[in-house]
């Protein structure tokens, strides 16, 4: 009777290397065609009367359409985020506006750091576990706080959140509800300001520095908190009579 053969470490990876040269197809593709030109503020707010119209005329495909191209947009990593989250705003009003970008942003969030995951998770532990055994231990033990502080810091790009924490152990239930929590308060921020899009002229009127420091402050203080009940505990044990 003949032995199975064992696949080789091409056959073994063909899956994830398919998966790659698709993402990058699909990047090289939005580029090539401009359609970076088109997911930019000047650009949204051309096309605001015609797009209005339509919401109006077919509101349920004009939000799965919404849905459809924000997950693509946020899971490929590719620029215009920030100005999809003004349209939101713009075209479904504050409340609708807030939870299609919520639910949405994190769709993309969990497919990009699957991919990341899938595609090279494999590889840097082979090379590198070694090394991240502390790292690993680390996400394992405080990475929700160390997420929650990275997703309130609007400045800190999404895609490579999306990438580092693909390569770790962090569970992806945690990984969804942690991201979709950090990233709220910016959500609202930017869907707020969408519905007054008129009065934006550059993404700075939103995303000022002060209000992207009240972020990292905000994030940084559920950590800090943490860190400091630890620091009084083992304090008050040590000085507890042996």
């Amino acid at each position: 009777m003949a032995q199975a053969q064992t696949p080789s470490r091409w056959q073994a990876n063909a899956p994830r290397i398919a998966l790659a040269a698709l993402i990058i197809l699909a990047v090289a593709a939005f580029f090539a065609l401009d359609l970076d030109r088109l997911l930019t503020l000047p650009s949204l707010k051309a096309s605001m009367s015609w797009l209005r119209q339509w919401v109006d005329q077919r509101p349920t495909l004009a939000m799965a359409a919404f849905c459809a191209v924000y997950v693509a947009v946020t899971g490929l990593g590719l620029p215009g985020a920030t100005a999809m989250t003004l349209a939101g705003g713009a075209l479904f009003g504050l409340a609708p506006g807030v939870v299609l970008v919520s639910f949405t942003s994190t769709m993309g969030a969990v497919l990009s750091c699957l991919s990341a995951r899938y595609i090279l998770r494999g590889w840097v532990q082979a090379r590198f576990g070694a090394r991240l055994t502390a790292v690993n231990a680390g996400i394992e033990r405080e990475g929700a706080f160390y997420l929650f502080t990275m997703r309130l810091i609007p400045a800190l790009p999404f895609f490579l959140i999306n990438l580092l924490m693909g390569l770790t152990p962090m569970p992806v239930r945690t990984y969804a509800w942690v991201s979709q929590l950090g990233m709220f308060p910016g959500t609202v921020v930017l869907v707020f300001a969408g519905t007054r899009l008129a009065q934006v002229d550059s993404l700075s009127d939103v995303l000022s520095p002060g209000l992207l420091l009240s972020f990292a402050l905000l994030g940084l203080f559920p950590l800090a908190a943490r860190r400091l009940v630890s620091w009084l505990v083992t304090w008050r044990h040590g000085r507890r009579p042996v």
